[in-house]
């Protein structure tokens, strides 16, 4: 069986960071390029459904259920 996710794929300082949608527990790859970290997080995907089961797939996020926001947030450092 096969099926689709929403990844998002951040570019960063040192290459691209790639994270899925609609998936319960956290699943984050990178990679030096967008392909790359595209094709890592696949694997991790693949590879969290393995370890926890399908219990752990979501409902697929529509397109339309997906925000960008901005917030500000006080940080004391």
């Amino acid at each position: 069986m096969r099926q689709r996710f929403k990844i998002v794929v951040e570019k960063t300082e040192d290459g691209y960071v790639a994270y899925p949608l609609g998936l319960r527990g956290v699943i984050v790859s990178d990679g030096e390029t967008f392909e790359e970290a595209l094709d890592n997080v696949k694997h991790a995907i693949a590879f969290h459904i393995e370890t926890f089961g399908a219990d752990i797939l979501g409902e697929p996020v529509a397109a339309e259920d997906i925000y960008l926001a901005e917030a500000e947030v006080a940080v004391n450092v």
